[in-house]
């Protein structure tokens, strides 16, 4: 007997709601379970659970979250240092990109490139165990 795997779960620190539609489409047909994240403790609480996800996306100007710290943070944790960490932001905020991979985010795109590979993206994290 085959036994059902869940989907893998992938977490998404955004606040456009435009963004999110696109996010939430991507990851359906992916075959992924996209969970929101608005609360730095939320999202530390849902990375280091049970079923943690394989991928966070950061939108890195979503100052309320603190995108950098809670990259520190997830990157300093035994339990959670594996799970990949995807950032975007505008394609002129050199100084941004530079600290987000500083502080340990994986892969750090400007939100155009970011959105033309999401199917790609999804699709890698999708395959992961």
């Amino acid at each position: 007997m085959i036994q059902k795997q869940e989907p893998t779960k992938v977490l998404a620190a955004v606040s456009d709601l435009f963004f999110s539609v696109k996010l939430t489409e991507a990851a359906k047909r992916a075959g992924l379970a996209l969970e929101f994240v608005k609360e730095p403790k939320e999202l530390l609480e849902k990375a280091g659970a049970e079923h943690k996800p394989s991928l966070i996306i950061f939108d890195l100007n979503l100052e309320a979250l603190e995108p950098l710290k809670l990259i520190g943070k997830l990157k300093a944790k035994a339990e959670t240092k594996g799970i990949s960490l995807i950032g975007y932001l505008s394609h002129i905020q050199v100084e941004l990109k530079q600290q987000a991979q500083e502080a340990g985010c994986d892969m750090v795109l400007a939100r155009s490139a970011f959105s033309q590979n999401l199917p790609l993206i999804f699709k890698r994290h999708s395959t992961s165990i």
